[in-house]
């Protein structure tokens, strides 16, 4: 049952089947009792409301559950994407050797939770899992070393800093894993066949309620459909994408461009803190760092 459950389309299939499966057999079984007097139609009637009630409910209840997961998973996201982006900023208070390092493992640790929200195949997802281990690994070594080396409270915000990175990955992770309870499932498709098989039974033997029959099982079924494609992370209609991840790679990626064109321009073009030059046009996002075009005269001040 838990593989069907990791493809919405196998739940719409098995339940319209299974749900008209069950109108068909109880529209059997009505069929072959023929002498109902109204006192038992009208028990009957009262019984197949109350369990078409409490289908609506635990359908309700349940997709409410999975509404809840997904949410949690997009704040997650979000959550990951500040720790990543605080930390790459708490990177300068490191030595700058060690803050170019750490800068540069984590862009390439961003480049792999992007994946791991893209990603649909599951051997490729082993693959990304292995490679964020070892940047993991690599990351929390570049803060190990300076924080021996200088154990002063600022180096200890970088330290503090890829620690929530770490863990924010840890919570991502367990609220991917987090689904519906398969025991629901179990419940919710019992209380369902009943509803339909009642159906089925007090069913007139017309041909227009028997073309009606198939009616209600597309509409739960469509419901089950939506509780298990939103409740399914990686596969179905409805995904999480890494908005906030993606911003803020493109962000990091630009920061490089920057760093890049800083380091090979001519001594004619300095970088300055001053946010008043006439001549400028760039500023950079994070360190709020200004280009200005000098003349050659000027002395650069790094």
């Amino acid at each position: 049952m838990k593989a069907a459950l990791e493809y919405p389309l196998s739940v719409l299939i098995l339940s319209l089947a299974a749900l008209y499966l069950s109108e068909r057999i109880g529209a059997f079984l009505g069929a072959i009792r023929v002498n109902i007097n109204e006192e038992e139609r009208k028990n009957l009637g009262l019984i197949l409301s109350a369990t078409l009630t409490l289908m609506s409910l635990i359908i309700g209840f349940t997709f409410s559950m999975a509404i809840s997961r997904y949410d949690q998973r997009k704040n997650l996201e979000v959550a990951e994407a500040n720790a990543i982006g605080t930390e790459y900023t708490r990177a300068g208070l490191l030595p700058d050797q060690d803050a170019a390092l750490v800068r540069k493992i984590l862009v390439s640790y961003l480049d792999q939770r992007i994946l791991f929200y893209e990603t649909r195949d599951d051997p490729k997802l082993l693959m990304i899992d292995a490679t964020t281990d070892r940047l993991e690994a690599s990351m929390w070594s570049a803060v190990k070393v300076p924080a021996g080396n200088q154990p002063t409270p600022v180096i200890s915000l970088a330290v503090a800093g890829m620690n929530d990175v770490l863990n924010s990955r840890t919570d991502t992770e367990g609220a991917w894993l987090n689904r519906i309870p398969s025991e629901a499932w179990g419940l919710m498709a019992v209380v369902a066949i009943s509803a339909h098989l009642l159906i089925g039974f007090d069913t007139r033997r017309t041909e227009a309620s028997r073309a009606l029959l198939i009616v209600l099982p597309m509409a739960v079924s469509i419901s089950f459909f939506l509780i298990a494609d939103i409740d399914s992370p990686r596969r179905g209609i409805i995904h999480i994408h890494p908005e906030n991840l993606d911003s803020l790679s493109r962000s990091f990626h630009e920061n490089d461009r920057h760093q890049n064109t800083m380091s090979t321009m001519r001594p004619d073009i300095a970088l300055v803190a001053f946010e008043r030059s006439p001549e400028l046009a760039l500023r950079n996002k994070r360190e709020s760092l200004i280009i200005c075009i000098l003349s050659p005269e000027t002395r650069i001040h790094l």
